[in-house]
């Protein structure tokens, strides 16, 4: 039996493929908004994972802004003690949504790895706030993420890279710029050695919401779904590391705006199953 996908309990959580539109369109980040259910929602946006983190927040300032943000703050953690300010914690307090910017995603867990700010950041999603990422900060959502490995030969034993991250996702590893970098690879020798997991790969401008045991697409580009829970071969474990990999009865979908995935049972969902599960607020947002 592999280990059930979920969500841990709380607020929603937005995991973003990368080079979302910001233009006046902005179709991801406008309905990111709108999952607060405010009117004008504060939005706060961490830029740990990025070496530009004035151009990443000035840019995101003048999106959220134009979608009708109160306020944008900017959370600029750079350094471990950052991570452990009460500045930085109220600010995540006081913020509606809590949006981590791409990049590095070996800067934010080790930036924030056992820090105050995540901690805080865990808790304000267990109340009901509203956590979302794009590329790093949608890969390190999971308990146990990928921050390295070749996309054009990662079928080897060992050739992806993982290491511990935000626990906000169990069960589930997290892929970004998914199609555009050509990394299936990389979700297949993750199944091959992990067949548990459940691989998400976002394409760029895609984006899933997590609530509960279903995951659901939104966005104009593709999410992959890679479930390697019902392989029935594979040579990954007489392989020394660097060695071909070879794996049988591997199940892929691809998911488009409008449809979704239940994580317990693994299997897809239409728009009218969506509905009935209880995520009209969201269709009506769509």
């Amino acid at each position: 039996m592999s280990t059930p996908a979920k969500s841990t309990p709380g607020g929603p959580l937005v995991a973003i493929g990368g080079a979302e539109d910001k233009t006046s369109e902005a179709e991801i980040l406008r309905r990111v908004l709108s999952l607060s259910k405010k009117d004008a929602p504060v939005v706060g946006v961490i830029t740990t994972a990025s070496s530009v983190p004035d151009d990443v927040f000035g840019e995101y300032h003048e999106v959220f802004s134009g979608l009708g943000a109160s306020e944008v703050l900017d959370i600029r953690i750079r350094e471990r003690s950052d991570a452990a300010s009460e500045q930085f914690v109220e600010m995540i307090r006081n913020s509606d949504i809590v949006f981590i910017s791409g990049g590095d995603q070996m800067r934010l867990t080790n930036i924030l790895g056992g820090s105050p700010v995540l901690e805080t950041i865990r808790a304000q999603r267990q109340s009901g706030t509203v956590i979302a990422g794009t590329s790093a900060g949608a890969a390190c959502q999971s308990q146990t993420m990928v921050y390295g490995g070749p996309a054009t030969d990662s079928l080897r034993k060992g050739a992806v890279q993982m290491a511990a991250g935000f626990g906000l996702v169990d069960g589930i590893i997290i892929d970004t710029h998914f199609l555009e970098r050509g990394r299936f690879s990389r979700l297949m020798e993750v199944g091959a050695t992990n067949p548990e997991y459940l691989g998400v790969g976002l394409g760029e401008d895609a984006a899933v919401l997590f609530e509960g045991d279903v995951m659901r697409a939104f966005g104009p580009g593709h999410v992959i779904i890679v479930d390697s829970s019902q392989i029935s071969g594979s040579n990954v474990f007489e392989l020394s590391d660097g060695e071909a990999v070879t794996v049988h009865n591997v199940i892929m979908h691809a998911l488009v705006d409008g449809y979704g995935f239940n994580l317990k049972d693994r299997r897809v969902l239409g728009p009218d199953e969506l509905r009935a599960a209880g995520l009209e607020h969201w269709i009506a947002n769509s």
